[in-house]
């Protein structure tokens, strides 16, 4: 196994374990510019970091060959986020989004971990619904940067190398042991369960 894997299944389990992990960067974001604190954001909150790796690891691990299905999942997800954060940036939220993030993490480990395709159109509404809940969290923390949209792109392109990040990744576990996308899953699910004990 490599280095490169072994490092982020370390990462992905240490992750899993770190129950007392903030989900999100909060209000330290806004000493930064606009365009760095959207940068960072994605960063700084384990239920929006792993999320976004879960989608590139699903995506790989169920594609039937390399092409451009590998990014239909991360690119419906990057661009339902940008629409929930506008939407965050309006106002719109709800109490209901923060267990749902953590319900997306748990969800998108479970898919990685059974490796369940569901076909191109069912995976990009399911990560779609998922990434509009992102936004809004998103949105509703960025509103106070100063330059919003400018927010909103750095997230943008956070997002997509994390994406490419989890892509990378999980085409690296198709050639290993099937046991490694297991544990992967695990690792990411666990985190789920973890931020919902935190928000119980």
């Amino acid at each position: 196994m490599s280095k490169i894997l072994k490092s982020a299944l370390l990462f992905i389990a240490a992750s899993a374990i770190s129950t007392g992990a903030s989900a999100h960067i909060g209000a330290e974001v806004h000493d930064h510019g606009s365009f760095m604190a959207g940068l960072l954001h994605p960063l700084g909150g384990l239920d929006h970091l792993l999320a976004m790796l879960a989608v590139g690891l699903w995506s790989a691990v169920t594609a039937r060959r390399a092409g451009p299905a590998l990014l239909w999942g991360p690119l419906a997800f990057a661009n339902m986020l940008v629409l929930g954060a506008m939407l965050g940036l309006q106002g719109v939220n709800s109490a209901a989004v923060e267990p749902m993030l953590a319900v997306s993490v748990l969800v998108l480990g479970l898919l990685v971990l059974t490796r369940w395709g569901i076909g191109a159109l069912a995976s990009m509404a399911l990560v779609g619904g998922f990434a509009v809940l992102h936004g809004l969290a998103h949105g509703a923390e960025l509103a106070a940067t100063g330059d919003a949209f400018a927010a909103v792109a750095g997230m943008f392109a956070t997002t997509i190398a994390l994406h490419l990040m989890g892509v990378a990744l999980g085409w690296t576990l198709r050639a290993s042991p099937v046991w490694a996308t297991r544990a992967t899953g695990a690792a990411v699910a666990a985190s789920g369960v973890a931020l919902l004990m935190q928000l119980a």
